[in-house]
């Protein structure tokens, strides 16, 4: 008979990260990235995990590790929110569950020119950084709302804050976040529920490979992970990692249109041509 795994002593801090954001999260990008280091921060903290993904097999591998080691119960929803039917499939998944705590972290980015982009991919693009956002937001919300709060993380990104020429239609779809979060952070605070968007710099991830960049420093998930859960009820949003907050303070001086040309510069300068 195997011996079930003992709960690792929790801290303060994580104990009331439990309090008020437990029993259960969603997270959904959970295979990888940004994504899979929240999700074993949540567990550290120890909430139970819905994990939400495309990759069966690398969801399972860290559903296994999770509840060995933290000793918390996870379940694994296979879906691909870049597709409507996925919302159902979460709401599904998770209507017997008590869910403090969204986070909308599944997301992709593309490079180079506008005009030769393939309209197919922008399309997913778009429904996967802000169609997929926006229902789970809804869902989740009004299910936060009822049970007397919650809190709901969402992945912005550095270049939403100004367009990005030569990466245009992905900082467009991050902007779409970052403004919905500034918003709902207002707006829901008396229905209890924390809203907070994270707008990380580049960061090792599989996101550069398909997106076509080339990056040199850049920030490891594991290192940004905490600091992004520190900040949710605390501020609307939050730049984690030394790259992020180098590149706002660079810019913050700038007018809009400098913004915008700077950062067409940079990202021309990391797109790949292959």
């Amino acid at each position: 008979m195997k011996t079930p795994p003992q709960t690792p002593a929790r801290t303060t801090r994580q104990r009331r990260f439990l309090e008020r954001y437990g029993p259960w999260a969603v997270v959904t990008g959970a295979s990888s990235g940004i994504g899979r280091a929240l999700a074993l921060r949540l567990a550290e903290s120890g909430l139970n995990l819905v994990l939400v993904a495309r990759n069966r097999s690398a969801l399972e591998e860290l559903a296994a590790q999770l509840r060995d080691r933290e000793g918390v119960e996870v379940r694994v929803l296979v879906a691909d929110v870049g597709r409507v039917a996925s919302l159902e499939t979460i709401e599904s998944g998770t209507a017997d569950l008590d869910v403090g705590l969204l986070v909308a972290s599944a997301g992709f980015g593309t490079s180079g020119p506008f005009l030769d982009a393939d309209l197919a991919v922008e399309t997913e693009m778009l429904m996967v950084n802000g169609l997929a956002v926006l229902q789970a937001v809804h869902h989740f919300g009004r299910r936060f709302r009822e049970r007397g709060g919650g809190g709901l993380v969402l992945l912005s990104s550095v270049v939403a804050f100004q367009g990005a020429p030569w990466a245009a239609n992905y900082a467009a779809t991050k902007a779409y976040v970052q403004t919905l979060a500034e918003a709902l952070h207002e707006e829901l605070r008396s229905d209890g529920i924390a809203v907070l968007a994270a707008a990380p710099g580049p960061t090792h991830t599989g996101f550069a490979d398909r997106a076509r960049m080339r990056l040199g420093t850049a920030a490891d998930p594991e290192a940004i992970a905490q600091p992004i859960l520190d900040a949710l009820g605390r501020q609307a949003t939050v730049r984690p990692g030394l790259l992020s907050k180098l590149l706002a303070f660079s810019l913050l001086p700038l007018p809009r249109g400098a913004r915008v040309r700077f950062m067409g510069k940079v990202m021309k300068g990391v797109h790949r041509n292959d």
